[in-house]
């Protein structure tokens, strides 16, 4: 066989390989289609951990999908949904309301947030004694990885959502295993002396500090969300103010963050 025989028929399997890999994928996502519809219908009625399981399984059977990635981003977004709303899960509980409780005497009990507890019942500032809310009783946990720019929130080892986020420039973020030490709504920045309030259009801490037991350092907000993904900050984590305050309710004081290259 000579060399220009054999050029063709490498060009010839190629060809083919390649059309058989679209047709078996577009074949993937022609199959998946129904459990994607059925996964839209739960999640607008409401029942979000049946959409999230329909995703999940989706993921987990047509890996070679292109759709992967939004099934992927469809089941984070559930994840949080489900967090906010008052569906009892394997990581939560129902509890009653005793006379004498408070949000805060609440959340310190099971380590969870005052805020996540309001949220997720859709309470006002009064507690009825008697009444059955829902508590999140897993612990949270929070990895960033400066290689990507992005912020994993997980409950046990479930990865929850993926963020992304901006990272310290030369590199500067520091790595190693931290608590979140303390959280403030609409931060004043102490920028080297200089004071700069809250509502100040230069301050660069955005909407929520959440800070780590490394003096200095933290996650928070920012006003140049057109730099997220990027290694750009003086060390801090930098997320959308959308984002950071979504977090801020979730996770409590002393939740664990982990820095990795």
């Amino acid at each position: 066989m000579n060399k220009k025989t054999l050029s063709i028929i490498l060009v010839l399997a190629i060809v083919v390989g390649g059309i058989l890999f679209l047709s078996l994928r577009n074949l993937s996502c022609s199959s998946a289609q129904p459990m994607v519809n059925q996964a839209k219908g739960l999640a607008e009625k409401g029942d979000y951990l049946a959409a999230k399981n329909i995703y999940q399984k989706l993921i987990a059977d047509y890996t070679n999908s292109s759709q992967v990635g939004d099934w992927q981003k469809k089941s984070e977004e559930l994840n949080v949904k489900l967090l906010f709303s008052p569906a009892i899960t394997a990581k939560s509980t129902l509890y009653q309301i005793q006379p004498g409780d408070s949000l805060i005497k609440i959340a310190r009990k099971f380590k969870t947030t005052p805020e996540l507890i309001k949220k997720s019942n859709n309470l006002g500032d009064t507690l009825v004694p008697g009444k059955k809310i829902k508590v999140w009783t897993a612990p949270f946990s929070i990895i960033v990885d400066k290689s990507n720019n992005t912020l994993i929130l997980k409950s046990d080892e479930e990865i929850l959502k993926t963020y992304t986020v901006s990272t310290g420039k030369d590199n500067c973020t520091p790595v190693g295993s931290f608590k979140i030490t303390n959280k403030i709504v609409n931060p004043t920045w102490f920028k080297k002396g200089e004071v700069i309030a809250s509502a100040d259009p230069k301050n660069a801490l955005g909407s929520r500090w959440l800070g780590i037991n490394q003096p200095g350092y933290g996650i928070h907000g920012t006003i140049e969300p057109e730099k997220l993904g990027r290694q750009v900050t003086e060390g801090c984590v930098r997320m959308s103010n959308r984002d950071v305050e979504e977090l801020y309710i979730i996770v409590p004081s002393d939740t664990e963050v982990t820095i990795v290259d």
